[in-house]
């Protein structure tokens, strides 16, 4: 098996992690509307709005599609970072 990080798996993961607290946030925002932080979401989200259904799919795609973000500019960094850690060990242990 090959060292490092799958990046389907933390693509999903982490795009998963972001959709479910989006969608927390907005819950706790209407539940207590005086501690909302919807403000934040609309600088982070563009053309979310608050809020409508559509607005609130947006935001779930949005926040799916940075959790992508991420995981496209980690993983490979990671991976690069763990094979030359390897490599340098088996070298050590070789040597």
């Amino acid at each position: 098996m090959r060292p490092g990080l799958s990046l389907a798996a933390v693509g999903h993961a982490t795009s998963l992690l972001l959709a479910i607290s989006f969608s927390l946030c907005v819950a706790f925002d209407l539940l207590f509307p005086g501690q909302a932080m919807y403000q934040v979401w609309w600088k982070l989200l563009p053309g979310f709005t608050w809020i409508s259904w559509q607005s609130f799919l947006l935001g779930l795609v949005e926040s799916y599609g940075y959790g992508w973000y991420f995981a496209l500019i980690w993983v490979p960094i990671y991976n690069v970072f763990v094979a030359r850690g390897l490599g340098d060990r088996a070298r050590r242990a070789s040597g």
